[in-house]
């Protein structure tokens, strides 16, 4: 019996590889005669360039860079070849803030250009980007603020792996969708709604390009908008580049079940995110959902997935569910549950 494990991160917790391996841990002792592969996948957030990096055999590359409360941090992208990997939460990742300091309303994405800029000018043609897990909503404003970027980038064949499919502006927008994660109250998202729009008329003179609708133009706090206005970058859904490149097709033949998850699993997770990636590419394989919380369990079911089990109690607060040991132990419990009403 064939199980393929192919989860995302547990965002401020645990890597996607983490994860699989706690996953995998469970079913190994509730079913040892199981054979268990485990795919560590990303959907464009944290982690998608050591997942890539790793898997096509490069090297990482370490650059100091402003980090989201102006800070100087040590980003890094991944070089395979003359392409360069890069997660933008290495430079402006919400990771990076503490809690009580998370504010949208300062955070930069400057990092961001400086770490494109650094890899562009080492000699990289082509770049992949993935957005999410930022602590940031300046649309991108920060990023181009980096000296001679845009011309920099002419000729630079640049891939954005989005995690979400928001536009930049509106009820779904980047402000008013994901400013609230990132430490706005209400009357921040709305200063925030119009900074962008702002931002956004001036993408508009200088490019010509309108990004305020734009489809994944809102991703990571609008960055999605300004890397493909100003940058020239395709926008493209992150889980289905990831498993491209992977080759993910070839890591399920032959299985007979697939558990994916991720930190926290609700309506988000049918607009692009990693669960739904593996479950439009699963072939018929019944595909189980191992996430954190899960929410909104009606519409997940109807999506297709075959069950679902949360690890979190329910009785567990959020800060103490986060901790490392606690959420691999009770990600093993889950598994084991999984393997004692699924597999028999």
């Amino acid at each position: 019996m064939k199980i393929v494990v192919a989860t995302d991160s547990f965002k401020e917790c645990l890597s996607a590889g983490e994860v699989a391996s706690a996953i995998s841990a469970g079913i190994a002792s509730a079913c040892p005669e199981a054979e268990v592969s485990c795919v560590p996948l990303s959907d464009g957030g944290e982690g998608m360039a050591a997942i890539l990096t790793d898997r096509l055999g490069g090297e990482y590359i370490p650059v100091p860079v402003t980090g989201p409360l102006g800070e100087t941090v040590l980003a890094s992208y991944g070089r395979v070849g003359d392409i360069a990997i890069m997660d933008v939460a290495s430079a402006c990742g919400i990771q990076l803030v503490p809690p009580e300091k998370r504010n949208p309303l300062i955070a930069t994405s400057r990092g961001v250009g400086e770490l494109v800029s650094a890899a562009i000018r080492a000699g990289c043609e082509e770049l992949i980007i993935g957005l999410g897990g930022s602590a940031t909503c300046d649309g991108g404003e920060g990023m181009m603020t980096v000296p001679e970027l845009r011309d920099l980038a002419t000729g630079t064949k640049i891939r954005v792996l989005c995690d979400v499919d928001n536009p930049f502006l509106g009820p779904n927008g980047a402000a008013r969708v994901f400013a609230p994660q990132k430490g706005a109250d209400p009357q921040m998202v709305e200063v925030l709604e119009q900074r962008m729009r702002h931002w956004a008329s001036q993408i508009f003179s200088h490019t010509g390009v309108d990004v305020t609708t734009l489809k994944r133009a809102g991703a990571a706090g609008g960055l999605g908008g300004a890397l493909h206005a100003c940058l020239g970058a395709e926008l493209v859904s992150g889980i289905d580049a990831v498993m491209n490149l992977i080759g993910f097709d070839k890591e399920i033949l032959d299985a007979e079940y697939i558990i994916t998850g991720e930190g926290s699993s609700d309506l988000q997770t049918l607009s692009g995110k990693v669960p739904m990636g593996v479950l439009k590419r699963s072939r018929e394989v019944p595909v189980y959902l191992l996430s954190g919380r899960i929410r909104n369990r009606e519409e997940l079911l109807s999506a297709g997935f075959a069950g679902m089990i949360q690890v979190t109690p329910e009785d567990m607060p959020t800060a103490e569910a986060i901790k490392p040991d606690i959420a691999r132990e009770n990600l093993r419990l889950a598994a084991e549950r999984f393997s004692r009403e699924i597999l028999g």
